[in-house]
């Protein structure tokens, strides 16, 4: 099933049925009127939604409209909590060089987590406003998952139980910000402007066989003003979803409607690229010396797109600008 949130004027957007070709989408609002009603009572509404994406995607559908992707929020605009990792350790090794940190002995014992701000999470398409291009612009392209509630204390092998949805992320990132929150030792603020969403997100069915392990087995394209900069693929995840979620539940229970990112998509071959700019800056310096490649400035233009083998992009396509805001 994959399920969109239209824009209608209200913050928290109205629930549609998208069809697995992504070409039809049906209104839902009958079942529940947004995504965070359907995610807090999906065990209540799960069997009508599912109905209802199964008509669509049979052509049985008499409501079905051409799915706009442009009419599309954040599959949750608004939600309880965000949080999100640095589950692949490439990255964090090309990150710690970045910035200049110390060895931390528990990098690959103990998941890197912080909690950004989910009040203003925002759609896929269109300009992505920032004060300053001088705050080294960056993106970040990740997947997630939208968790029902979760029990503190609730274990890695039992935790994907509580993942109702896949989404594909990009996690905007102002670097020059980054490292005076990090020594202030008080988590990111600034350096975290509002997080992109692709327009879609998907039960793990959707994915079969490339939903496995709590990882999703997919190739993450990344462009920068139509050039192609990453495709690395999300199988290197060295903690799994279950992991991260045990994790955020040890000493708290998590609410229905929080979304865990996996942190940028990163893999150890140079071929599969970068999904954001800092780790091509940094491969730079340690191949040729220095940094040659900018940030992002005003006008320059993401696209990023998950696909399957087949080439389909199931959670659709996330297409931003560069704007001055």
């Amino acid at each position: 099933m994959k399920l969109a949130t239209y824009h209608d004027g209200t913050r928290d957007g109205q629930l549609w049925v998208v069809s697995r070709d992504l070409n039809r989408a049906v209104p839902a609002t009958a079942i529940a009127g947004t995504m965070i009603d359907a995610i807090e009572t999906w065990d209540a509404v799960h069997p009508a939604l599912q109905a209802l994406s199964d008509r669509l995607n049979a052509g049985q559908e008499p409501f079905a409209t051409p799915f706009d992707a442009g009419r599309c929020l954040a599959p949750l605009p608004r939600a309880p909590q965000w949080l999100d990792a640095s589950a692949f350790l490439n990255h964090g090794r090309l990150m710690d060089k970045a910035f200049d940190n110390p060895h931390n002995p528990d990098f690959e014992k103990i998941p890197l987590i912080y909690q950004g701000a989910s009040d203003d999470l925002r759609g896929p398409l269109g300009p992505m406003h920032f004060p300053d291009d001088g705050l080294g612009i960056d993106m970040e392209g990740e997947f997630g998952v939208i968790l029902s509630d979760v029990p503190m204390g609730t274990q890695a092998d039992a935790a994907l139980q509580h993942v109702r949805l896949l989404v594909q992320i990009n996690d905007w990132s102002l670097r020059a910000l980054g490292p005076r929150e990090m020594r202030a030792g008080f988590g990111f603020l600034q350096a975290k402007p509002s997080t992109a969403f692709a327009p879609v997100a998907i039960t793990p069915d959707e994915l079969g066989d490339y939903w496995s392990d709590g990882r999703i087995h997919l190739r993450l394209d990344v462009e920068i003003n139509e050039r192609n900069v990453g495709r690395a693929i999300g199988s290197e995840m060295h903690f799994s979803f279950g992991q991260l979620i045990a994790h955020c539940a040890r000493t708290r229970r998590l609410s229905a409607g929080t979304i865990l990112g996996s942190g940028t998509v990163s893999n150890a071959d140079r071929e599969a690229g970068s999904s954001c700019i800092s780790e091509i800056r940094v491969i730079e310096l340690l191949d040729e010396g220095a940094s040659r490649t900018p940030f992002l400035t005003w006008g320059d233009r993401i696209r990023m797109e998950a696909r399957m083998p087949d080439g389909s992009a199931p959670f659709g396509i996330i297409d931003q600008t560069v704007a001055k805001g």
